[in-house]
Order: C-alpha cells, then sequence, then structure tokens
C-alpha cells in the first residue's frame, strides 16, 4: 500500500512541536502578587445570574479603570484556573460554565470538534456545488471551518489538537469529543489517507502517538479525552456493505448524505449522478448497520419551486425508506464558482427572496417529525459570495420568529433540547414513539420534562422479520443506534448538580431497550458504540463482539 503521506501538502506535525507553538501565541496574564484583586474580579462576575455580556463588560470596565489589563473570557478562565490550581480559590465548575464564549457548542451534552481533509476530487458534476481549488469540494475558503483547515495545511492532528486548544480557552470540557470530519465526498478519499487521518485525529485527542489505529484506538478507549462520536460524509452511490465494514474498522458512527432532492427529474437536471432510489438502498443499508442517519436537503434547486419544495420535504418523512435521524436544510445559494451561475446568466434559473425562503422554512418546520434533530437550516457560507438571493445568516431564528407570530411551533429535537435548564429524575417521564421504516421498527425512547423539553433520548431499531442484513454477524439482534443525554457537557466522572447529564438517564433508557427487544423476541442486542464510550456500555454488560458491542438478552 502506498504511503498517505504522499497525499499531505506538509510534514507531519508533532505534539511537542505544536505544544510550544500554542504556548508561545498565548497571552499570559500577569498574576503573582494580585491573587486578591483577581479572587474578587472572580467573585463580581460569579455574583450575577443570570449571567450576561453586558454585566462581563460593565465588572471589566471597572477592573481595567484601576490601572489593570481589560481582559476576555478566555483570559479570565485562565486566570480562574490557574487560581484554582495554586488553592487560591475551590474550583466551581458553575463558573467555568459561566464564563463560557459561546455555551452553545457544549450544550448538547457532547463538544464537537470539526476537520477538514485535503482537497481531492470528487466523483460529483453537481451544478449547486461551488468549485475552489484551494478547498475539497463544495467548500469555500472563507468559511469558517475551511479558514481553520487551511491555516493547518489540513493537517488532521493540528487541526484537531488546535480545536481542543481554542474550546478549552473559552471554558468547554474537552473530555468526551464528537470528530466531525468534512472535506467532500470521504468515499473518494484513498483508504490508507482516511486511516491515516483518523489515526492523527486521534493521536491528538489522546496527546500520544500510536504507531496504529487500533493502537490508538484502544488508547482513547480509556483515555482523557474519548471521542464518543465519528462523523463522515459521502454519497449515496458509495454506500454497500463492504463500505459500511470500513466505517465500522475507523470508528465511525454516524454518516452524512445529501439527499438534495426526492425528484429523480430534478436530481437530474443538477447533475447529481444518482437517482432517489440510490438514497433508499443507502439508507437501508445504513439503518441495518446501526448506523445515525444524518441528510442534507436543499430547496431551490434547478426546477425547484416553492410548491415541489413543501411537498418534496413531505417525502423525507412519508416515504419509509428515507426517515433520516437528523437533518440539515441547505437552501440553494447562487455562487459564481458553481456552474448553477451560468444557468441563472441565462434566465434559465431564479433564486428565492429572503420571504420566499423564511415561508418555505417556516412550513417545513412545521412539518419535522418530533423524532428528528434539525441540525442546521444554513450553510455555513459567508453571505458575501451570494450573488442574489437571501444573504441572513440567521435563518432559524427569522423562521422560529414568523412561525411564534403565527401561533406555530417546531417539534424537532434541536428546539426541544433541555439546554442548561436544572432538573431532577422525578421531573421526567418516559416516552416512547415508533415508526416503521422500509427495513425497520424504529422506536424513540425520551425522557422529557412536564413542558416537554427533551433530556435524553435512545433510538432503538428492530430490523424487520426475514431482511437482508449488511453486516450478517448482526443476524437476530436488536440494535441500538444512538444514545444521547443533553444538558451542559460534564467531564467524565463528574456528579451532577442539576443537569441532565450523570444522573442514569442513559442507563434507564438502555435497561428499557433491552427490555423492549426482548419482549419482541430477539436474543441479543447490539450497540453501535464509539471508541471513547465502549467502557460506558461494558459497564451495562456489553462486550466488544468484532464490530459493535453486544449483550445476551
Amino acid at each position: 500500500m502506498s504511503n498517505p503521506r504522499d497525499l499531505e501538502y506538509v510534514p507531519v506535525v508533532k505534539r511537542d512541536e505544536y505544544d510550544a507553538e500554542w504556548q508561545a501565541k498565548r497571552a499570559a496574564v500577569d498574576i503573582d502578587g494580585q491573587e486578591t484583586a483577581y479572587m474578587e474580579l472572580i467573585e463580581k462576575l460569579a455574583a450575577k445570574r443570570p449571567f450576561s455580556s453586558s454585566h462581563f463588560n460593565s465588572v471589566m470596565r471597572k477592573f481595567a479603570g484601576k490601572g489593570r489589563p481589560y481582559l476576555s473570557k478566555s483570559q479570565v478562565l485562565d486566570v480562574y484556573q490557574r487560581l484554582c490550581d495554586d488553592e487560591w480559590l475551590e474550583f466551581d465548575p458553575e463558573v467555568r460554565v459561566l464564563l463560557q464564549t459561546k455555551p452553545v457548542r457544549s450544550q448538547a451534552g457532547v463538544t464537537v470538534v470539526t476537520v477538514l481533509t485535503k482537497p481531492y476530487p470528487c466523483p460529483g458534476e453537481c451544478i449547486f456545488c461551488p468549485t475552489d481549488v484551494r478547498m475539497p469540494k463544495s467548500y469555500l475558503h472563507d468559511e469558517p471551518g475551511a479558514q481553520r483547515a487551511e491555516r493547518y495545511a489540513f493537517d488532521p492532528y493540528a487541526q484537531t489538537a488546535g480545536r481542543i486548544q481554542a474550546l478549552e480557552q473559552i471554558g468547554h470540557p474537552v473530555d468526551k469529543i464528537e470528530l466531525l470530519i468534512l472535506g467532500g465526498t470521504w468515499s473518494s478519499y484513498r483508504r490508507d489517507y482516511q486511516e491515516w487521518f483518523i489515526k492523527r485525529c486521534f493521536d491528538a485527542m489522546n496527546g500520544v502517538e500510536s504507531a496504529t489505529l487500533p493502537e490508538a484506538q484502544e488508547l482513547n478507549a480509556n483515555g482523557q479525552r474519548r471521542n464518543v462520536g465519528l462523523v463522515v460524509e459521502t454519497r449515496q452511490d458509495h454506500i454497500t456493505p463492504e463500505e459500511l465494514r470500513w466505517f465500522r474498522y475507523l470508528g465511525v458512527t454516524k454518516v452524512q448524505i445529501g439527499i438534495q432532492s426526492l425528484d429523480d427529474e430534478i436530481l437530474a437536471l443538477n447533475k447529481r449522478g444518482h437517482d432517489v432510489q440510490a438514497t433508499r438502498d443507502a439508507f437501508r443499508l445504513l439503518r441495518l448497520a446501526g448506523y445515525k442517519i444524518h441528510g442534507h436537503w436543499m430547496p431551490n434547486l434547478l426546477g425547484a419551486t416553492m410548491a415541489s419544495d413543501v411537498e418534496d420535504y413531505g417525502r423525507l418523512w412519508s416515504d419509509p425508506a428515507i426517515r433520516p435521524d437528523e437533518l440539515k436544510i441547505y437552501p440553494t445559494m447562487l455562487l459564481q464558482n458553481a456552474e448553477l451561475y451560468d444557468y441563472w446568466q441565462r434566465g434559465e434559473y431564479k433564486p428565492y427572496t429572503e420571504e420566499q425562503v423564511t415561508k418555505l422554512l417556516v412550513q417545513c418546520k412545521a412539518q419535522t417529525p418530533r423524532t428528528v434533530r434539525l441540525t442546521r437550516i444554513i450553510r455555513d457560507i459567508p453571505t458575501t459570495n451570494v450573488v442574489e438571493g437571501f444573504t441572513k445568516a440567521n435563518l432559524r431564528q427569522i423562521a422560529q420568529r414568523e412561525m411564534k407570530r403565527r401561533g406555530l411551533q417546531c417539534q424537532c429535537i434541536r428546539c426541544r433540547e433541555v439546554r442548561r435548564q436544572k432538573l431532577t429524575i422525578d421531573d421526567l417521564r418516559l416516552t416512547i414513539e415508533s415508526y416503521a421504516t422500509d427495513a425497520t421498527t424504529e422506536h424513540f425512547l425520551s425522557f422529557v420534562t412536564e413542558d416537554d423539553r427533551i433530556t435524553g433520548f435512545l433510538r432503538l431499531s428492530l430490523p424487520n422479520a426475514g431482511v437482508e442484513l449488511p453486516i450478517p454477524e448482526l443476524t437476530g439482534h436488536a440494535m441500538i443506534r444512538e444514545v444521547h443525554v443533553y444538558g451542559p457537557a460534564l467531564p467524565i466522572g463528574d456528579d451532577s448538580d442539576g443537569e441532565a447529564q450523570h444522573i442514569g438517564l442513559g442507563t434507564q433508557l438502555v435497561e428499557k431497550a433491552k427490555e423492549m427487544a426482548k419482549g419482541a423476541g430477539y436474543g441479543r442486542i447490539a450497540v453501535i458504540s464509539a471508541i471513547g464510550t465502549r467502557n460506558y456500555y461494558r459497564k451495562l454488560g456489553f462486550d466488544l463482539d468484532g464490530l459493535y458491542m453486544t449483550v445476551s438478552l
């Protein structure tokens, strides 16, 4: 096998070299001899609840007015940690949460670290997809994640380590990491590059360089920074049983697929390169292999209308073969470096206005099932690249305001997450919502509050009798495809202080799934465990059995 480093642009970054570079860039605050003043600053900042940016700025102005430096939140967090390390203060995790920058990044229970693969040819010829030779297909160089990747020359170790360090600096726990690998079509990259890329990401999480991917995975299963989810994006026409087995070897737990449209004519007009049946086939294989399915859907493609888009969105849920677990809605953005631009110049394409997009999103959100999470509803492309059409990046907020005005409410998981609400187990009730796909019966188990805020859920998948499985070892097994508990991400081993995490919700959901699977006649149950969650499932009776963790019922 050829050396995957042949695909790199730069030499491999060593951990000691990276740490030295990072430390050199840090602007440390000198607190020697001023510990009391900084303790008073922390006390004043933490005194007001709820915490706000205006409160932070007010306190900092008064502090800096006495000849001291005006600190950022990350600098205050660094000072706070040093005061605790030197035993001037007793560490309080609530203070860390108050001082977090962008708390939304870890309030869903895990901390997401996004990395990009290097530019590489994509097999697709989609007319809506921008081409930037500096980036993987469909990405632009001025997208935030793409800028970070280019800054690190697409080195997986440097990207992962850099993102972890940055998140730590703004107060986020990074011991439970969902690794999101973006960059065109993952399956089109050489497999030696894929394996090398993921190993390097694990090396950065582990703080140790391993000789092989299995060695890095074994270290991570017991490490301080554990991988609790691994996501790749690929095309449906690349999904085969062999590919799914390879994904499991790599540690993948979730797959992102560009559905784009469920209309064969529109797919052909936009040169997507596959039909709707390819999506149905891929989703069946993914679901039967236990993967979480994250779809992308694009309104306003060439040939679509407002009415046809609303109808097409409905097919995502009415077609039993589709029904993804998560969805990103990406309204088509007209960009000069996409082939669609030529159609617009000829008068053959017209982008939706902001008013039209808002109206469409309201109609879509209103019909989204309760078992689905709408992760995003716009691409993270700077709107300065948009030639014509909507240019506002906060479309979700605009649509939500319009829904509220009309008396509508989105029922998707993201809109019902408990987030930072304090609660106890007595505040919750267990609900079970079931639906059929073309190959399974899906049960969505969730703990919700009295006002229907979701605190944790489990996806239990029961294959239909006689269905052909892509992974034959799973014959006779029920499948747990996902367990997720919401609320601020808590470090491994920390006790809950009213947060949803670490109060036993996951354990109760798993035990209920076992009971339901046994009642349905299954002799065993499997779970598609991430590398860093293996020990958690071992405590619940599961053992590693090849590609999955399983337990007898």
